[in-house]
């Protein structure tokens, strides 16, 4: 396993730097936290200087305000990245961490050198809006583990679950453990804003890669394609067979794919 060493910013976010060359920085989704990327940042640090953090509200960082809007989780990161004295990044978000990437990127276009969006969403039908809004309702009223059975089950292929209790339990304590109105709070953003920056997609000029896999049921391939459609040269790529968490359940496809695309943009950038 690569070795990390945690570390918090001034603004109280907490996060972990792994190895070397271009920095690459890790968004994870609601109710998780850095750690879910373990798979990842033995694979990618390797090859750059990986960087993963804590959301505002989840793990070791500072909870947001009540009112917290998705900038204030782009505002975060930016925090992160001067702390780091890093001018430019690479940035993958998943999930939540998707629209935060969003955020980021449409805010901060200067800082941002290339754009991964993990089983994320956008434009949800109003089927889909219902449903997650009423899941953010449960979590406002009941906590965090409101409906975490159903998520766990959403998230993980049957196969997967039955062959990894002792993962599924962890996560399943992992997100009934969070702070209740750090996780309510971040559930909301997510649960409503799918379609935050629509009308400035087109200004994201950095190279993008939009990923989500065949059979996720909340971060389905529609918005995928819909979202990669938007964004001015965008891929677009659907992974057979996968659930949610497949950065968890199918690291290896994951990860070839994220290399391939990364080192595609360092030849593009060393060619202009």
């Amino acid at each position: 396993m690569t070795q990390l060493t945690a570390n918090h910013t001034p603004a109280g976010t907490c996060y972990d730097v792994s190895g070397q060359g271009d920095p690459l920085v890790l968004i994870h989704g609601v109710g998780l936290d850095k750690g879910m990327w373990c798979h990842q940042v033995d694979a990618l640090a390797q090859h750059f200087q990986v960087i993963t953090y804590d959301m505002l509200g989840h793990g070791s960082s500072t909870k947001p305000a009540d009112d917290a809007s998705l900038n204030c989780y782009a505002n975060q990161l930016d925090e992160l990245l001067q702390h780091l004295n890093i001018s430019s990044c690479r940035l993958i978000g998943f999930s939540m961490g998707g629209l935060v990437a969003r955020a980021f990127a449409l805010e901060y276009s200067a800082k941002l050198d290339a754009l991964v969006i993990l089983n994320s969403v956008f434009k949800r039908t109003t089927e889909q809006r219902v449903r997650v809004i009423e899941r953010a309702q449960q979590a406002a009223e009941q906590g965090p583990d409101a409906n975490v059975e159903e998520a766990l089950l959403r998230w993980f292929s049957d196969d997967y679950r039955a062959a990894h209790p002792e993962q599924i339990n962890a996560i399943h304590q992992q997100l009934i453990d969070n702070d209740p109105q750090g996780y309510v709070t971040t559930y909301q953003l997510f649960a409503t804003q799918d379609c935050f920056g629509e009308s400035q997609l087109d200004q994201i000029k950095v190279p993008t890669l939009v990923v989500t896999g065949e059979l996720d049921p909340g971060s389905t391939p529609e918005m995928a394609e819909q979202l990669a459609s938007r964004i001015p040269d965008a891929q677009c790529v659907i992974l057979k067979g996968q659930r949610h968490m497949m950065p968890m359940e199918s690291p290896d496809r994951v990860n070839q794919l994220l290399l391939e695309f990364l080192h595609s943009v360092q030849l593009g950038q060393q060619a202009t």
